[in-house]
């Protein structure tokens, strides 16, 4: 007999309850409940999980515990019978095609999946189910410290992705990635990751500086319409066509390209702001993108093609940066109040309350106006 009974099992606390013999009933926070194995494989401690409570009971949880042993004392590994269970690379492959549809943009999936087939490269041929503490550690020791903003990303996917196979495999109690590592990772310093951005009174000639550049049009014309219009890099390199209404002098931004997804964003366009799509027109390339990448036909400009036209033109700011200098002038010069100085930006206003309020006011006229001074003020060297 062992330490459990058939009561104990359904009522106990959440926590790891031994029944002897190296078999133990695991109870999560959730209340869910499931059978691990402690056996030794080859000289090697294992977990081994037998599948959930109520759907293996006490008594069948004993016997598979026996086979399992006898299985170990004999040297099979009771592991390798398990054909199902991918390795860490084709989860992650999975993972990656299951969530690509919820980025924004469809190269980010390639982005992250590169990035995790770098650094977790001693997981990738590993059968997730094996993957121990140790390995997961292994993977990020050497980048705790030195690279802790790209540790914690690759931490958080490893975790994903064994969270993902846990979900479709029962028998897998534990995340190695999870909460179990914690104690083992020393706490590094939040780094604030500020987008370099030019004070205000440099973005004249900084506007400047990129017209009389010799950058490719599309990338010239992208930059100076996301000034003008103080949007998002992404925003503004993803622009098209059929999103502007010239007649009504509007920008409308689908809510699927806004950051959070959720809401779309009308953008009021000055004057500049229209003379910078009608010179886009000659970039037409079928595609309904305003400003379509010059070395891949139907394909936006990367978001490195606009770094490079601010970096080799001595221009210290990112392309998101203008959002910070915009922000700046929209505090002090303006006269803007707060709630259209936060829309201009597409900033979420306040809580519900603050939100209704805001709907309800004529703020759109509003920012039209400050936008058009903005983009005076932003053109004013190229008079």
């Amino acid at each position: 007999m062992g330490n459990l009974s058939a009561k104990t099992v359904e009522h106990a606390p959440r926590g790891k309850h031994s029944d002897g013999d190296g078999l133990s009933l695991v109870v999560k926070p959730s209340g869910a409940r499931s059978w691990v194995v402690r056996v030794s494989v080859n000289g090697r401690k294992r977990d081994i999980g037998i599948g959930p409570w109520p759907a293996v009971g006490l008594a069948g949880a004993r016997q598979r515990r026996d086979e399992i042993k006898a299985d170990a004392k004999v040297g099979r590994d009771p592991t390798t019978q398990r054909s199902d269970v991918p390795t860490f690379g084709q989860a992650a492959e999975r993972v990656c095609d299951m969530m690509r549809p919820t980025w924004r943009d469809p190269r980010h999936g390639d982005i992250w999946l590169g990035r995790l087939r770098r650094h977790a490269a001693p997981l990738w041929h590993i059968r997730a189910d094996r993957i121990t503490r140790s390995d997961v550690l292994a993977v990020l020791h050497p980048i705790w410290h030195s690279k802790p903003e790209i540790a914690r990303r690759i931490r958080q996917g490893i975790r994903k992705v064994l969270g993902w196979v846990m979900a479709h495999h029962e028998h897998i109690v534990a995340n190695a990635a999870g909460e179990g590592i914690d104690a083992a990772l020393p706490r590094t310093p939040k780094v604030a990751n500020h987008q370099r951005a030019i004070h205000y009174d440099d973005v004249p000639d900084a506007m400047r500086r990129i017209e009389h550049s010799e950058a490719s049009p599309a990338s010239k014309l992208c930059l100076q319409f996301l000034i003008l219009t103080g949007v998002r890099s992404g925003e503004s390199r993803g622009a098209q066509w059929p999103e502007v209404d010239f007649d009504g002098a509007i920008w409308t931004i689908p809510a699927v390209r806004m950051k959070g997804g959720n809401v779309e964003h009308r953008v009021p366009l000055s004057k500049q702001a229209l003379d910078v799509l009608t010179e886009a027109r000659e970039l037409d390339d079928g595609s309904g993108l305003i400003f379509p990448s010059p070395l891949r036909h139907g394909h936006e400009l990367s978001w490195q093609a606009l770094l490079k036209v601010l970096r080799t033109n001595g221009v210290d700011s990112t392309a998101h940066g203008f959002r910070s200098s915009l922000r700046q002038w929209l505090l002090e010069c303006s006269g803007a109040s707060w709630a259209v100085a936060e829309a201009c930006l597409a900033h979420t206003l306040g809580n519900s309350v603050e939100r209704a309020y805001v709907r309800q006011a004529d703020l759109f006229d509003q920012r039209r106006q400050v936008m058009s001074d903005w983009a005076n003020f932003a053109v004013s060297s190229l008079r």
